[in-house]
């Protein structure tokens, strides 16, 4: 029987976090995942869970310990946000490379500056490269859902790479929401016991991690990488897969909203999603007008193929980013959408929006708006400018 509570998002992870009783959390505070530390150590200290919490001096401190940790066959994770996942940027690139499974939860926040500390994706964005799989939440029930299913992804045999588990800053971090909890015993059964192979501490094993790569050897771990990415998206959908048997949730790469008939659709990613579900719901009883949303959850590894597929029968599509990307092919996930299409072969009307970049709000008149202009679009085959700001003050 699952458990209906009434939790944050920074809540329900760190809940996620109680269940799991994970070997080592090393953390370092920072608005708006502070909490998610904080809960932690309330856990530790009433006896709930025997985790290892380490007081680090900065998020790059923070970083290394949770290496060095997994290194050493621990089971790690760590939580931060905007400038402190940017103060551990180094580490980032070493979790990935040196194939350590550890999680990091994130609470999105945009970058500084002009200094803000509200939510947008410049920080996660900014990573995109570094080698992590990257999952992103909607609501608070994903975000708790995605946490859960992180360290089966991460430790996975043809995977083993970090995870970065997201969700935005304020909106779903300290928002709270009815959400469901799967039974303790249900999720450490689902995420069992941590047994590494390969690890620092393995007396009969002498190993090195993190050597020095020279020329002949570099391409070839990035190669590597690159081939636990492809597994990574088998993964997890077999993880997923199995995560719905226990929490009757199904969770994929992406989510389809109203895509099956639709004529025009926006491709979008977090907590925004909502509101646009809410525009797609008035303008489809209002004017009849066919219009679908494609909520990303799955960033890294990129679905290209899946994206251009369910894409297909649209007319028209606008894509909005979080995160600006100072190239004029706009934002990263219209970058990256706009190829997959074109990779597909499929010439369509293609908009990219920046929206909601240190916290603007953005609203169901807005999503409207866009979808008034996809119309336009598909009916004069002119795109005006493909790279626009929402809600802009010129």
């Amino acid at each position: 029987m699952a458990i209906r509570e009434r939790l944050s998002g920074n809540e329900a992870v760190a809940y996620a976090i109680k269940q799991i009783n994970p070997d080592v959390m090393p953390a370092f505070p920072i608005t708006p995942s502070t909490e998610i530390p904080q809960y932690v150590a309330s856990y530790i200290a009433n006896g709930e869970i025997d985790t290892e919490f380490i007081h680090v001096e900065s998020e790059h401190s923070s970083m290394s310990a949770t290496i060095g940790a997994s290194a050493a066959g621990a089971r790690a994770l760590t939580a931060t946000s905007s400038c402190g996942l940017a103060l551990m940027w180094e580490e980032l690139y070493v979790a990935a490379s040196n194939r350590l499974p550890v999680v990091l939860a994130l609470v999105n926040r945009a970058l500084s500056g002009p200094i803000n500390i509200n939510a947008d994706h410049s920080d996660s964005m900014g990573a995109r490269d570094s080698g992590w799989i990257q999952i992103y939440a909607e609501s608070n029930q994903e975000a708790y859902d995605n946490f859960v299913q992180s360290f089966r992804i991460a430790e996975h045999k043809d995977v083993k790479l970090p995870v970065m588990i997201c969700q935005d800053g304020f909106i779903t971090s300290h928002g709270v929401e009815n959400i469901e909890l799967v039974e303790d015993d249900l999720v450490k059964g689902f995420v069992g016991e941590y047994e590494p192979e390969h690890y620092l501490l393995n007396a009969n094993e002498a190993m090195a991690v993190g050597p020095y790569a020279v020329s002949n050897y570099y391409m070839e771990s990035k190669r590597a990488q690159t081939e636990a990415l492809h597994n990574a998206k088998r993964v997890i959908l077999e993880i997923a897969e199995e995560y719905e048997k226990i929490s009757g949730r199904k969770y994929g790469f992406f989510e389809e909203y109203k895509l099956d008939d639709a004529d025009y659709a926006i491709v979008i990613i977090g907590s925004a999603a909502g509101t646009c579900k809410a525009a797609v719901d008035e303008i489809r009883e209002k004017t009849g007008k066919k219009v679908g949303i494609l909520k990303i959850r799955v960033f890294r590894p990129f679905p290209e193929e899946e994206i251009a597929q369910a894409l297909k029968n649209v007319k028209s599509v606008a894509i909005l980013d979080r995160s600006e990307m100072f190239a004029g092919t706009g934002g990263p996930l219209g970058a990256e959408v706009t190829a997959a299409l074109y990779r597909a072969g499929m010439f369509k009307e293609v908009v990219n929006y920046i929206y909601g970049l240190g916290g603007r709000d953005i609203t169901v008149s807005d999503f409207e708006d866009v979808y008034d202009e996809l119309a336009r679009m598909a009916q004069t085959h002119e795109v005006r400018d493909n790279y626009k700001y929402i809600g802009l003050r010129e």
